[in-house]
């Protein structure tokens, strides 16, 4: 077995380990890679993704990419196919993220790194990242059935008003996430919440790249202050699949917090889901972020699984 440069190869030899990969992900969390899995195919064909593959025979068994943004590097995707006579996969997986962290670690001008492994199980491959000296968090994968309406409704503040989202709210969004996330252990996950430019930089991502589903306009909503004239609360939502949606920020300022506005939020992005025939909507919380799993849990959403989120600062 051999680790080499994922550059040196085309989207021809990837595809058949994207097929297996996409029906993981289907498995795992009821997810449609697929869109995730041409994108990959197209930078892998231009040889602009850097990465490493793991090859036996000629053939790509195994793969972990990475991206760099300013003087961040975060590592994107790690996966390797396990049956017939291919070697370990874990030992694989584990070869693999040692060499994309040494690559960050000592890429010049690199001084943070950030990975959050949807699909692999809690502390399966932390090994690489805890020798190397990053931080660990622990996050759920949270899901809640579309089948039947809630048994409570929300109560809120009559003063604040659920509005569907439009592009409009850009520049408010994101102040309302730098401030919701001042101080907040997600901020220590995804330093983008730092600042106003990186929450923006975050809602770009979400908005109008597919790499966390496409996002779906009539399921997210914003809360108003009708008083105040100003956004304070947000849900967003993107199509994991056809008949799935799955939350890709929810965050309400925090001198409006326990009064049913997150709740409300939620309210209205399910409502949305049902009408439209959906099955099923997901989320991912920090684990450390208690009063959310708790709200969460008190809405009926199940924890499927237990992730890690990791970083490291240099």
């Amino acid at each position: 077995m051999e680790i080499l440069d994922l550059r040196h190869f085309s989207s021809v030899d990837l595809r058949p380990l994207l097929d297996d990969e996409t029906q993981v992900w289907a498995r795992l969390l009821s997810w449609d890679y697929g869109g995730s899995a041409e994108m990959i195919l197209r930078y892998v064909d231009a040889k602009i993704l850097p990465g490493y593959a793991a090859i036996d025979r000629g053939r790509i068994f195994g793969y972990s990419f990475f991206v760099y943004e300013g003087s961040k590097g975060v590592i994107g995707d790690l996966f390797v196919a396990n049956g017939g006579r291919l070697p370990n996969a874990r030992e694989v997986e584990l070869r693999l993220l040692t060499h994309v962290i040494e690559t960050l670690q000592q890429s010049p001008g690199i001084h943070r790194v950030e990975a959050q492994l949807l699909a692999h199980d809690a502390g399966a491959v932390a090994r690489p990242f805890l020798e190397q000296g990053f931080q660990r968090h622990p996050r759920l994968f949270m899901v809640l059935p579309l089948g039947k309406p809630p048994t409570q409704a929300a109560k809120m503040h009559p003063e604040v008003e659920i509005r569907q989202w439009t592009e409009n709210e850009y520049q408010a969004a994101a102040a309302v996430i730098t401030a919701a996330y001042r101080g907040h252990i997600d901020a220590d996950i995804n330093d983008q919440y730092h600042t106003l430019s990186g929450s923006l930089r975050f809602l770009n991502n979400i908005v109008r790249f597919p790499g966390c589903g496409l996002f779906d306009a009539e399921a997210s909503f914003i809360a108003f202050d009708r008083t105040a004239k100003n956004l304070i609360g947000l849900i967003l939502c993107s199509r994991v699949r056809s008949d799935v949606g799955h939350v890709t920020q929810l965050c309400v300022l925090p001198e409006y917090r326990s009064h049913g506005i997150g709740q409300s939020l939620l309210a209205a992005t399910t409502a949305n889901l049902r009408k439209r025939g959906f099955l099923l909507l997901s989320l991912t919380v920090t684990e450390a972020n208690g009063h959310a799993v708790e709200l969460y849990r008190r809405l009926a959403f199940d924890s499927k699984r237990v992730f890690d989120a990791f970083v490291w600062e240099g």
